[in-house]
């Protein structure tokens, strides 16, 4: 007799759940249903998208992002049929896209983070002794004209007074990027050391270009082989293998301090003449652009954005308020920054081309 009840009560309960689907349907709920939309992304934007709490946020308000990377200023050359978005890392190939695409202004701009350089504590330590850079704990500031003069000149770190306590600091003294022909961080490189290198003006005409070529050349040359992702860069840098200084996203430094996993001898630099990384929307469709407004406007999609090291555009009270117990890392208020304005898209193309020789 209690089997029998048991197996009827079983009988219930399953009818009770597919009754409940099926009432579900017909009066149109469709539960965790999402609408897919594709895009492709800055590497650097990778992990947000793929943090399981930026998947349900996205899911609450009715999407699915299918997220594919490339190199910001590669995306111009990619047959985007079929995808909803696109999401370089700056405003420049951004508006190129738009161009191309004949999407309409203005574009949605969720979040900016800028460049710094990182380095390990040695080699701060020894360009703060030769007046390159100053140094306090695990931030500094580096001064962009006297690297730019020290670069320049083909210094070496065999040059620098104090190097020859640190085996690893040998050779040509530069900082490593990406590849400025095909990624943003490498392009945005490009645009900080050419305002400064120009006194200060924004490279805008030919002769512009023709008077700082042969820096940026040095400084792209010396590198040989370039990452073509920040990602990889940022990656390198941690692990201990390349460069000891390296042109990166602050909010990868960011992110990496909100996941507990400081890198003990970590000194970031931010240069006193930098670039912002205006990270930048191109939709393609209604839906890649109501997921654009939703990345901007969203409070849980802007307090995720800060999880990973990005700054909200506008007031950002939420990037200040997360990061008050890293400003040894940090500089929230971005004191004694000077932004360059970045060239325009086809001067920056010819700059990079240059560059790479």
């Amino acid at each position: 007799m209690r089997r029998i009840t048991g197996i009827v009560l079983a009988v219930l309960l399953i009818g009770g759940v597919v009754a409940a689907v099926l009432a579900g349907r017909d009066t149109g709920d469709t539960g965790t249903a999402t609408k897919t939309v594709r895009a492709v992304i800055g590497s650097e934007k990778a992990e947000f998208f793929a943090d399981p709490k930026v998947v349900d946020a996205l899911a609450a308000k009715g999407y699915t992002v299918q997220a594919e990377t490339s190199g910001s200023w590669a995306m111009e050359g990619l047959d985007l049929a079929g995808y909803d978005f696109a999401f370089p890392s700056s405003q420049a190939p951004a508006d190129e896209l738009a161009k191309k695409f004949d999407v309409r202004q203005p574009l949605p701009r969720p979040f900016y983070s800028p460049l710094v350089v990182v380095a390990h504590r040695n080699a701060a330590e020894v360009l703060a002794g030769n007046g390159l850079a100053t140094v306090d704990e695990h931030r500094g500031t580096l001064k962009m004209n006297a690297f730019l003069d020290a670069a320049e000149h083909d210094r070496t770190w065999q040059q620098l007074k104090g190097a020859d306590r640190y085996g690893e600091l040998t050779g040509t003294l530069y900082v490593a990027t990406t590849d400025p022909e095909t990624s943003n961080s490498g392009a945005l490189y490009l645009a900080a050391t050419s305002y400064a290198a120009n006194g200060g003006r924004v490279v805008a005409s030919d002769a512009d270009v023709e008077k700082t070529a042969p820096l940026l050349r040095k400084l792209v040359q010396v590198q040989g082989a370039q990452q073509s992702s920040s990602d990889a860069a940022f990656r390198d840098f941690v692990s201990g293998a390349g460069n000891p200084l390296v042109w990166v996203y602050e909010s990868q430094v960011a992110a990496l301090l909100a996941d507990g996993q400081g890198i003990d001898d970590l000194v970031v630099l931010y240069p006193d003449t930098t670039a912002n990384s205006d990270h930048t929307v191109v939709p393609l469709t209604e839906d890649g652009r109501a997921v654009g407004e939703l990345l901007s406007n969203e409070p849980q999609l802007r307090e995720l954005a800060v999880r990973h090291g990005f700054r909200p555009q506008g007031a950002a009270p939420e990037f200040t308020q997360a990061t008050a117990d890293r400003t040894d890392y940090l500089n929230q208020k971005l004191t004694g920054v000077r932004q360059a304005p970045v060239p325009t898209s086809a001067v920056l193309h010819e700059m990079a081309r240059r560059a790479r020789g």
